[in-house]
């Protein structure tokens, strides 16, 4: 079972048109539909379970400026600026707080890294910078060793995953938003090259305009119209502990293991960068464009051949927008976590912090990030369907950066001039002979 998410009000009614669909209910599509709604735009998001219940519930909760691809630092400054007003402006409970973050350098070469990385962010004016290792000490107390240097931002922050985007869901319906759960979107009304509406299993809805939020489903949502999205999922898993006194506060990705504090007092923690990479039929329809990726990232990466090639090789690529899809039959995607990494993680965090001997694992969870060539979201309009824009492809970045990239998506939706520089997020990056830039993150 996922981590349990805060319930919100549906909507019981499917309206017959509106401007602008959200398909989609996790953090990115609940902030575009509270972007839209701001503007005074009519919206509907459709999720096909539960506000929340898949991967943006499921991440470690950080949100961090700290080590971000350059390509995302605007749109992560936008969404810290979003972060900050969820409470005052939107009465939304989010669990934000400024906690700080920080990334330690294990090795001589990991520490010119984040030197190079804080000397070229220095421009956006992040606030991170390279730490030495006695106020990494105070910054981990009870920590059993040091650490040579660590990248650290002191006004990154934290979230409650379970409560964010249910918080901003309900906002966007205060203003006026449409949410319909258990509303699964079977697929996309375009005629004349242009965006007509969308088929849901409960009727049609007219629209100007949609935004595919739809996470680890959005290729194959996409591919169902002939739209190619080089999409790959990876799963992640996490544990949550009891509550735990005099642990840190900061936010913390030591090497073996990453951890954040929660609002509860326990702690999540995961296996430091390590995710399984299921090998399934798209692994080898996208290996060339995902190639750079699995070499720079050879040591997180964990190819598994399991049942999900089958399940994948059997799954219907095209269907009719009468017939029943998979949407309906897995309304939450809750894939069985990885025990054994998690059991690697607990032991580092044992090890790091001798206080927590006491802790009980209370809970473990995995959960599937959609993942792009280049680690980099696709938050663009689709080349050849007028009205059609996708916000997907996040690569586990997507919680912190969320509230900017509704922002983003609301902004090409309605034509209005865009938050930051779309560019970096083009669709067309994948097709244009555009030579991918691959980050290796912290």
């Amino acid at each position: 079972m996922g981590p349990e998410v805060v319930t919100i009000e549906s909507d019981t009614t499917l309206p017959a048109s509106t401007d602008v669909v959200v398909i989609g209910g996790g953090i990115v599509g609940a902030s575009t539909a509270l972007a839209l709604s701001r503007k005074g735009i009519a919206v509907t998001l459709c999720e096909k379970g539960v506000i929340g219940a898949e991967q943006s519930s499921r991440n470690w909760g950080w949100v961090r400026k700290n080590g971000r691809d350059a390509r995302e630092i605007p749109l992560m400054l936008e969404s810290m600026r979003i972060w900050h007003g969820l409470g005052p402006l939107e009465q939304a409970d989010t669990g934000f707080k400024v906690t700080g973050v920080l990334s330690v350098a294990l090795t001589e070469a990991d520490q010119a890294r984040h030197e190079r990385w804080a000397e070229n962010a220095r421009i956006w004016q992040t606030g991170s910078r390279v730490i030495g290792s006695s106020e990494i000490a105070a910054l981990l107390p009870g920590a059993t060793r040091s650490f040579r240097s660590a990248l650290y931002n002191a006004t990154d922050a934290r979230a409650e995953p379970q409560k964010a985007a249910p918080a901003i869901a309900a906002a966007a319906r205060a203003r006026g938003a449409h949410i319909l759960q258990s509303t699964a979107v079977r697929g996309l009304d375009i005629a004349g090259g242009q965006v007509r509406g969308v088929f849901t299993e409960k009727g049609r809805i007219a629209c100007n305009a949609v935004v595919v939020a739809g996470g680890a489903w959005s290729r194959l949502l996409l591919g169902n119209h002939d739209l190619t999205l080089p999409q790959l999922k990876v799963l992640a898993s996490v544990a949550r502990t009891s509550p735990i006194a005099g642990l840190p506060d900061v936010s913390a990705y030591t090497g073996k293991v990453a951890f954040r504090k929660r609002d509860d007092g326990g702690y999540n923690f995961a296996q430091s960068g390590t995710v399984v990479a299921p090998i399934v039929p798209d692994t080898i329809r996208f290996l060339p464009k995902f190639l750079p990726a699995l070499r720079a990232e050879r040591r997180a990466l964990k190819p598994r051949l399991d049942h999900r090639f089958i399940e994948a090789l059997r799954q219907k690529r095209h269907w009719a927008m009468d017939q029943a899809t998979v949407f309906e039959q897995v309304r939450t995607l809750d894939p069985k976590p990885v025990a054994a990494l998690l059991k690697q993680a607990e032991e580092a965090f044992l090890s790091l912090f001798p206080k927590a001997a006491g802790m009980t694992v209370v809970q473990t969870w995995g959960g599937m990030i959609d993942v792009m060539p280049d680690a980099v979201p696709t938050i663009s309009p689709v080349p050849g369907v007028e009205g059609l824009i996708v916000a997907t492809g996040f690569s586990g970045h997507g919680f912190g950066i969320g509230p900017g990239a509704g922002q983003l998506a609301a902004d090409l939706a309605t034509g209005t001039d865009p938050v930051v520089d779309p560019m970096p997020f083009r669709w067309s990056r994948f097709t244009d002979g555009s030579k991918l830039q691959i980050d290796v993150g912290f």
